[in-house]
């Protein structure tokens, strides 16, 4: 199962999904818990086609946004071209391999990663751990993910230990750096195909490193 989240399975299921689906707006988990933030550094990692890292842009944050499909970057960056230089200038997209890919420690004011799939526990909590590592002094970690009990999350993968609760996440986050001020299951609603209503559980935290 290792090998399911390579490149090559990424550019697959982005070239998969047709030109209209970077049209979707920034998921709502982000928008909920980043609206009341001050903007400045954030790195949006997994990023996809760019819509978070393109509200964020909006709302007035520096972006680096890493993925590791470059299809989706094309896409993302061509979207946010669209919207003027001046917005487009406010991202910086980057192709990595998260799970090797180092952000650097104390560098930005907002890391946020949305449905990351590492290949394993191993691979899960260590990409967390630079995550976290790489928040700035006084700035909020947000990450949302698909709740280990959400019944759509199989059509994602059926690798064992992707999926991870917020409690979990919450546990790895030294209590001597780390406010947790959000670590809880939410569910969300979409239109799916022919007009059905679709529910799925996320993974929600929200934390703010000493400063």
């Amino acid at each position: 199962m290792a090998e399911e989240f390579t490149a090559e399975y990424w550019e697959e299921r982005y070239r998969g999904h047709g030109r209209g689906h970077g049209a979707a707006g920034p998921n709502p988990q982000l928008v909920a818990e980043a609206a009341g933030l001050a903007p400045g550094t954030a790195l949006d990692a997994g990023c996809g086609e760019g819509a978070e890292a393109l509200w964020l842009a909006e709302q007035g944050w520096r972006v680096t946004a890493v993925d590791i499909a470059g299809s989706a970057l094309d896409r993302a960056r061509e979207r946010a071209e669209g919207h003027g230089a001046g917005l487009a200038g406010r991202i910086d997209w980057v192709q990595a391999d998260l799970t090797r890919w180092d952000p650097g420690e104390d560098r930005f004011d907002l890391v946020c990663t949305h449905y990351v799939h590492p290949a394993g526990a191993g691979e899960r909590d260590a990409l967390f751990r630079r995550l976290a590592a790489a928040v700035a002094p006084g700035g909020t970690l947000v990450v949302v993910g698909h709740h280990p009990t959400d019944r759509h999350s199989a059509e994602h993968t059926r690798a064992p230990d992707v999926h991870v609760t917020a409690e979990e996440i919450a546990a790895g986050l030294d209590p001597r750096t780390w406010d947790v001020a959000v670590a809880e299951s939410r569910t969300r609603s979409l239109t799916g195909p022919g007009g059905a209503e679709i529910t799925f559980s996320d993974t929600v935290l929200r934390a703010r490193k000493h400063g």
